[in-house]
């Protein structure tokens, strides 16, 4: 099952890594927040001032530009984010949105490592701005805001890459910063998406993760139904973040509510504002077969494939590998494990490619494994679950790959 999987994949990672989510959010957003009073009383609230996220010129075409960003339109997206650093050219918000281009990059395919330093450096570039505002003006309210977004977004790339102390550093500047964004703002939509993320996550990450209490005992209580609220008042009434909100309503009702009804209304919402977005297209797929939806999964999933060998902006290798996966797994369950075997095959292809990260390939020798076992090869089995023993060890496969050697899997 999807959701035991996961809450047994490196317990710290997952909490570091939905940490860095929750900070890089609530930093984008935190000025519509109003913190408990408890953690307000500790921090030096910053006086509300003019900031160029209600700007008409800003809101146009930054909202124009995320939409062909989340479109896979990276140059397009990337003419909008320039104009706004054109007029605003000592701001950090021109480096940021133009930063959010590389993000989307490393997404895309998070084995792929080429990006991250353009990444790193862009975002420094929004810290410097943000530092040279706030040595003119230490009440500075977007620079503050923009400078915990950027060491928010650090933290997240850095837990990716499992650096945990880079990780740490990055995640307590964010949290500084983030604390000196009182004052409420003119409207809510937007600006209390960072609230409701925080809210839900620091009310469930105790209960999810025993080792997150090290890290949420010395934050405010959270209060997951009133995240929820937040969460989807901003996916009714936002503008920056309209769809992110939809995304982690989607996301937290399939890792946490475990509810199928209402991630698939969400995800739906997803693929309706953005369906030639690759991410959310195979996180589609995923929902209908953490379900058992196969049919519906398998429909998507050969979608997905189908995008990816046209060469269709953003479908990369690694979206295609989720999806081969997909379909061979449904396959080797379906017993028609010729057929399985023939999207292993391309999945090893395409696997092959990244000698350092080896999930998806050792994913898929198991499954040859079991395949030819199945078809009463049992040399191959073999050959491929000490295949799988010889790799790190990611989602239990060595515990199966282990267990099918010593008894041979049967179907």
């Amino acid at each position: 099952m999807v959701r035991t999987s996961f809450r047994n994949m490196l317990p710290i990672r997952g909490i570091v890594t939905l940490f860095g989510a929750l900070l890089a959010a609530s930093a984008v957003c935190a000025h519509g927040q109003t913190r408990p009073a408890a953690a307000a009383a500790e921090t030096t609230a910053v006086p509300q001032t003019s900031s160029v996220l209600t700007d008409g010129f800003v809101r146009t075409m930054g909202t124009e530009g995320l939409d062909r960003l989340y479109g896979m339109q990276f140059e397009e997206a990337k003419a909008r984010f320039d104009t706004i650093d054109a007029r605003y050219p000592d701001h950090p918000i021109g480096p940021f949105l133009q930063g959010l281009n590389l993000w989307w990059t490393i997404m895309l395919d998070l084995t792929d490592t080429s990006h991250d330093e353009a990444f790193i450096e862009q975002m420094n570039t929004v810290i410097e701005r943000c530092d040279a505002l706030l040595a003119a003006d230490p009440d500075h309210f977007d620079a503050a805001l923009f400078k915990a977004a950027a060491h928010g977004f650090l933290s997240r790339l850095h837990s990716n890459r499992r650096r945990w102390w880079k990780t740490i550093r990055n995640a307590q500047k964010a949290i500084s910063n983030v604390q000196r964004v009182e004052e409420v703002a003119p409207e809510r939509g937007d600006y209390v998406f960072g609230s409701g993320m925080y809210d839900y996550y620091a009310d469930i990450l105790p209960e999810e993760y025993s080792l997150s209490k090290a890290i949420m005992w010395m934050l405010p209580d959270g209060d997951k139904e009133r995240g929820l609220e937040r969460l989807r008042e901003t996916a009714a009434n936002g503008h920056y973040v309209q769809t992110e909100a939809i995304y982690f309503l989607a996301k937290v009702h399939y890792l946490y509510e475990d509810d199928f009804r209402t991630t698939r209304t969400w995800t739906e919402r997803l693929r309706e504002r953005h369906p030639d977005n690759p991410f959310f297209h195979t996180f589609e797929g995923r929902v209908y077969a953490r379900w058992g939806r196969w049919r519906q999964a398998r429909r998507i999933f050969a979608a997905v494939v189908e995008r990816a060998e046209a060469g269709q902006a953003g479908y990369t290798a690694h979206m295609e590998e989720i999806a081969q996966l997909y379909l061979a797994r449904d396959r080797l369950y379906q017993d028609e494990y010729r057929e399985a075997l023939t999207h292993l095959a391309e999945l090893e292809q395409l696997s092959s490619r990244d000698i350092e990260n080896t999930k998806y390939r050792m994913l898929g020798y198991l499954y040859q494994g079991m395949a030819y076992d199945a078809l009463s090869r049992r040399d191959l089995a073999v050959n491929r679950y000490r295949k799988v023993l010889n790799m790190e060890d990611a989602s239990g496969a060595h515990e199966r790959a282990q267990r099918y050697l010593d008894e041979a899997y049967s179907g």
